[in-house]
């Protein structure tokens, strides 16, 4: 598989909204609404979608879910832990970490929700939606948690007004209660997705400044090692340990070497973080999920 192929429209939209940004007329002041919009509205309506769009078994899928979410609670654990360290500790700014570490462990979606449909077709969306629905409200979790914290707000006030939570929790429930969306309200609905892609990744790309990658570095390899590499190793070990069969391994080794969410930088910046230094963090986890993807499906898959 041509994973170049599948993480170059993602990258190309960062990358043009650098480009209008920094040389056209639409710089800061038009981006701005823009991330709002993602946030408040467009994300949340294709999150719903995601996880409502296939039927979950539960019990059929209870072994993926097992290790999923114990992969899931590693890489957290693994992000938090950074401050605390006893030599790495010391080089990083616990406000910059406090944003910053969702990268380690949250995902793109976008391109979990493609790459599950060529690993296994059908059933692998089943799966993969099922990761999906457990899995971002703890990462969301996980992520409002340290910034509301640092930011000396409320935590469950934080979470009940993250709509991106909202959003999730709302989804998981409706699919669970056997709700589908109607056939009329489809199409609507999947342009919705469809724009909050193309913009979430442009937003990110309209506030990238790779100059504030350079003040943490420390955390920047950091957060992007346990993203790329630990995290896939994590997955590896859970494989075998729960025994999961050729399809359940492919989707939940795709799914730990999947590049950082781009909604991180939206998430970020609403909540008065360094957004340019996350959507740095962001561009850097898309390249390396080129490498991360290719090392998990073409090495660890095969050992």
């Amino acid at each position: 598989m041509d994973f170049a192929q599948l993480l170059f429209p993602d990258f190309s939209l960062i990358l043009c909204g650098y480009l209008v940004c920094r040389f056209t007329p639409l710089d800061r002041k038009v981006w701005g609404p823009v991330e709002g919009l993602v946030y408040y509205f467009l994300f949340p309506v294709l999150l719903f979608q995601s996880v409502t769009k296939a039927p979950l078994d539960l019990a059929a899928a209870s072994s993926l879910l097992g290790a999923g979410l114990l992969m899931a609670l590693a890489g957290i654990a693994m992000a938090y832990a950074l401050p605390f360290l006893p030599v790495i500790g010391r080089h990083v700014d616990r406000r910059e970490h406090a944003g910053a570490a969702q990268v380690a462990f949250r995902f793109n979606s976008y391109i979990a929700l493609a790459l599950a449909e060529r690993l296994a077709g059908a059933p692998g969306l089943v799966m993969i939606a099922i990761l999906i629905g457990f899995c971002v409200p703890l990462y969301n979790v996980a992520a409002v948690w340290p910034m509301a914290r640092h930011a000396q707000r409320g935590f469950l006030r934080e979470l009940v007004r993250n709509p991106l939570i909202v959003a999730t929790a709302c989804g998981l429930v409706a699919n669970l209660l056997g709700f589908s969306m109607p056939r009329w309200l489809e199409p609507g609905v999947t342009r919705i997705g469809a724009a909050s892609l193309a913009l979430g990744l442009l937003a990110a790309g309209a506030g990238m400044q790779f100059a504030s990658l350079a003040a943490q570095k420390t955390l920047a390899v950091c957060l992007l090692t346990i993203r790329h590499l630990l995290t896939p190793l994590v997955a590896a070990g859970l494989v075998h340990a729960f025994k999961l069969d050729a399809a359940q391994a492919s989707v939940l080794l795709a799914f730990s070497a999947l590049p950082t969410a781009s909604s991180a930088y939206v998430l970020a910046v609403r909540m008065g973080y360094n957004g340019p230094y996350v959507a740095g963090l962001v561009t850097l986890s898309t390249i390396l999920g080129v490498f991360s993807l290719t090392f998990a499906l073409g090495v660890l898959w095969a050992a």
